[in-house]
């Protein structure tokens, strides 16, 4: 890695630290009201021990607990001990390559290794950027649950001439696409960074999400977006176990407007996406089968009549 103040990063290369959790019933309870009727009004009842987690639920443990003290201007915990002194301000999430072995389940005690895999300068169209990686191993004991490479990229701070990010058009829809709206609300998206433990201001300070970080609001957060994604994806598959999904982020999304999220499937894939309000592509994800294993049965919430709810309803589109 070379000039621009980025000498020595090579050296966080390989650093790795563990967290251990219990993967408990109550967090599991907060995040199911959480998520219940907002795109699909179907809820969890079946949350006690030993119950399977939904796909997307693992990120709900393992958040690093730092004070005040030890945090950066925007929120995330200060660089300099686990994660490298990366001289740039801004930092997202760009994707994550997601492997599902076995379920999360309530009851465990589980632990993450997490490792820094790769860190890369590059220079893009708004200047300087590092993108870092890091391998994230769930286990339980000797098993392996699952396995995530995420993404991070830093970059500078937003200047006035910068150019207009290239907006990127969705993948295209048939009559065979599932579709449905989402609607972001201040909330859900406390709930969401509470329950993960995510302080980034971008979530719920509007002043310095728009003066500090150039967005034009408050940002939706770009995991409960993949989270979605994963139930719309897993919901086109059907009753079959899904063995992989990996998501890319590409154009912010806002607390303040409505968005669409779609799904189209060949049998063994399923593609996913997120489309800002004007139609171009915000979020883009693949997930992948293992058709042989039955996925995990989670049971409807009644309704106080006693009938189960039915999923939202499905809007089909063509091109």
């Amino acid at each position: 890695m070379n000039s621009h103040g980025f000498e020595g990063l090579e050296a966080w290369i390989g650093r790795t630290r563990v967290a251990s959790a219990v993967i408990d019933a109550r967090q599991a309870e907060l995040m199911n009201a959480t998520m219940e009727g907002r795109v699909s009004e179907r809820g969890l009842c079946n949350l006690v021990e030993g119950s399977p987690l939904p796909f997307g639920w693992h990120w709900l443990w393992f958040a690093d607990a730092f004070p005040a003290g030890k945090l950066g201007r925007d929120g995330h915990p200060a660089r300099g001990d686990f994660m490298p002194p990366i001289p740039l301000p801004r930092r997202m999430w760009a994707g994550s390559r997601i492997s599902f072995h076995h379920p999360l389940q309530i009851g465990m005690t589980a632990s993450r290794k997490t490792t820094i895999t790769s860190i890369a300068a590059k220079t893009g169209r708004s200047g300087d950027l590092v993108f870092l990686t890091m391998l994230h191993e769930i286990s339980e004991g000797d098993t392996m649950l699952i396995t995530e490479e995420q993404d991070l990229v830093y970059r500078t701070d937003p200047t006035p001439d910068a150019p207009a990010p290239v907006q990127q058009q969705p993948p295209s829809r048939d009559m065979t696409t599932l579709s449905r709206q989402v609607h972001p609300d201040p909330v859900w998206m406390f709930r969401y960074s509470a329950l993960t433990f995510n302080g980034h201001r971008i979530h719920y300070d509007a002043d310095y999400a728009r003066k500090v970080e150039g967005y034009r609001g408050i940002v939706f957060h770009a995991p409960l977006t993949a989270t979605l994604l994963m139930d719309i994806a897993g919901e086109k598959l059907g009753d079959r176990k899904m063995a992989s999904f990996a998501f890319r982020a590409v154009s912010p999304l806002f607390q303040d407007a409505a968005f669409m999220i779609h799904a189209k499937s060949d049998g063994s894939t399923a593609t996913a996406w997120a489309e800002t309000p004007g139609g171009a592509l915000a979020l883009t994800a693949t997930a992948s089968l293992q058709a042989s294993i039955a996925a995990p049965e989670y049971r409807a919430c009644n309704d106080q009549n006693g009938h189960d709810l039915k999923p939202s309803q499905e809007h089909q589109h063509d091109q």
